[in-house]
């Protein structure tokens, strides 16, 4: 009753922010997303007779805040098969975790997958996707790998569910991670979410806008057309950084070198490099370009004073069990 899998994280395009009332962790709005290949989490699960209770180290150390969620997850599916054995979960990331380079999407993406082989329940991937979105709501689309859509939940259904949109070898693009801060953010993105709701004056307009802004990049995606993509995808980082300044207090997520890169990036555009920026709930800056662009991309923003360094990635496969080892 143990397996180890692995999952990449992903990077929205057009950004989740907001959760819908009536808990499940159902999102507020709907999403598109690209799936990374060279950052990502493993995990191994062991169910053990003999625990007393449930145990979770992350990158080798116990942590508390993040175990609650874990012991969640396990204990949902423990029900699934009708048992009630403890386990031990240890995980690890490859990239700075808790610092807006979704670690939780890849992290519960990992969980249940893991979790599902061990207790053989051989669930559907979108079964598994809906599972991991209770956990965290970006963890839904780490499942798929490519480019996916994690659409709202709309009256009638029961859950949502991620789904692929178009594979990573379709249209290849790359992607230059900015790395400002390996330090975890103060205020995570579940409480920032809960907090923009209850008092951002501009939240019901970025619900108002969603669906539109989800139609725009989704035709983009499918016609291969970068311009387009670049357009909506800056315009929704931007709108959910809006929301989020106009929280009380105010949520600032960025840190000088964000910024900087982000005019560095939009210089680069104008001079005829096809790439645009994105920004988590994080510093980190993500500079989606058209294959072949990354590594100039990346000597662009290695040159600007306080990124720590960059991580060059395309875009990778969706949640997997790999062997042990």
């Amino acid at each position: 009753m143990q397996a180890t899998a692995r999952a990449q994280p992903n990077i929205a395009l057009v950004k989740y922010w907001g959760k819908q009332t009536g808990g499940n962790n159902e999102p507020a709005v709907s999403s598109l997303s690209i799936t990374l290949d060279t950052l990502w989490t493993r995990t191994h699960v062991r169910f053990d007779p003999q625990l007393p209770s449930d145990e979770f180290t992350l990158n080798g150390a116990r942590d508390p805040a993040q175990a609650r969620r874990v012991i969640n997850g396990l204990e949902m599916m423990r029900n699934l098969k009708g048992i009630d054995t403890k386990a031990a979960v240890e995980s690890e990331n490859n990239f700075p975790t808790g610092a807006g380079l979704a670690s939780s999407a890849s992290g519960f993406a990992a969980l249940v997958t893991a979790v599902d082989a061990a207790l053989e329940l051989s669930l559907e991937t979108a079964r598994l996707s809906s599972l991991a979105r209770r956990l965290s709501g970006s963890a839904a689309r780490s499942l798929f790998g490519g480019f996916v859509e994690l659409w709202s939940l709309r009256p009638g259904e029961q859950e949502s569910a991620a789904k692929p949109l178009l594979d990573a070898e379709d249209w290849p693009l790359e992607v230059v991670v900015a790395v400002v801060s390996e330090e975890a953010k103060v205020i995570g993105s579940t409480r920032g979410m809960e907090l923009s709701r209850e008092t951002s004056e501009y939240y019901a307009q970025w619900l108002n806008s969603a669906d539109y802004d989800m139609e725009v990049c989704r035709h983009a995606v499918m016609d291969r057309n970068f311009e387009g993509l670049a357009e909506i995808s800056e315009r929704s980082c931007l709108k959910m950084h809006a929301v989020a300044l106009a929280t009380q207090p105010g949520l600032i997520y960025w840190q000088g070198p964000t910024i900087e890169c982000m005019h560095r990036i939009r210089q680069l555009r104008d001079g005829g490099t096809p790439v645009f920026f994105t920004v988590d709930a994080g510093p980190q800056v993500k500079a989606v370009c058209l294959p072949g662009h990354a590594s100039a991309v990346a000597a662009e923003l290695d040159a600007v004073p306080g990124v720590k360094r960059t991580l060059i990635t395309g875009l990778g496969p969706g949640a997997r069990v790999v062997q042990e080892g």
